[in-house]
């Protein structure tokens, strides 16, 4: 078996997952909870399937790219609208803290964007004049914005008293993964050719592929169960008392 049929399989088999999560999470009314995740993957399958659509089609090949290029963008922006979304519900308890939750996110944000925006102008200018690689710059620059805020976000679950086995904590953990290998996978393809393809590119897309897979599969294992845990943070905080700190801010706010 070659490594593309590999990713073939691999792709298929996420496809068909990530759909079937899809109609879960509306059945379910998930939307209620998690609304730009789910938008988030309808976005994800709606894609794929125009994208097949132009393949087999005798409308014009550039429609590919522009497709693509867009899906793209949107993507990005609906991971950020992901990840703020598990922010505030990190936060949710907490009234007086969710300014702070806000204000951790958006620097991070920015501190992680302007990381991105050096590494794109260490690039070489060569490299720019093709766009498979801004689309991959684009793409790189997302992956290191997005793999800081879910780091920051899971260095502040314990605190937050975050459940390892919450929903909330599962899409963290899937936009983790994806993320993280994102970012190692565009690390070495920046010492290749873009436009070349070889035995490396094809394992470095089928890492890919199969880490959009695991990601998957753990937002699927996490949604598709019963919550054990609730979001909300125990009534007991171990050291970190977060419970007092949002009555120190309320008192504060009310003088």
């Amino acid at each position: 078996m070659t490594l593309s049929s590999l990713w073939h399989y691999l792709w298929i088999a996420r496809f068909l997952l990530q759909a079937a999560l899809l109609s879960w999470m509306m059945v379910r009314h998930l939307y209620r909870d998690f609304p730009f995740f789910v938008l988030y993957n309808g976005d994800v399958v709606l894609q794929t399937v125009i994208l097949k659509a132009i393949i087999y089609s005798s409308v014009p090949v550039s429609w590919y790219g522009a497709v693509y290029g867009i899906g793209g963008v949107l993507r990005a922006v609906l991971g950020f609208a992901v990840l703020f979304e598990i922010f505030k519900r990190a936060f949710h308890e907490y009234p007086a803290l969710r300014n702070l939750g806000t204000a951790v996110f958006r620097g991070t944000m920015v501190f992680f964007l302007l990381i991105g925006v050096v590494l794109a102008w260490l690039r070489p200018a060569a490299e720019l004049r093709l766009l498979i690689s801004k689309l991959d710059l684009v793409d790189q620059t997302v992956s290191l914005m997005q793999c800081g805020l879910v780091i920051v976000l899971l260095l502040f679950s314990r605190g937050l008293g975050l459940s390892l086995r919450s929903r909330t904590f599962g899409i963290a953990l899937g936009f983790g993964i994806l993320s993280s290998v994102g970012l190692a996978t565009f690390a070495i393809r920046s010492r290749i050719e873009p436009m070349q393809a070889t035995p490396i590119t094809d394992l470095l897309s089928l890492i890919t592929m199969a880490a959009t897979l695991c990601s998957v599969s753990v937002w699927a294992a996490y949604l598709v169960r019963p919550e054990m845990t609730a979001d909300a943070v125990p009534r007991v905080l171990p050291g970190h008392d977060l419970e007092g700190w949002n009555r120190e801010l309320q008192r504060l706010v009310r003088q």
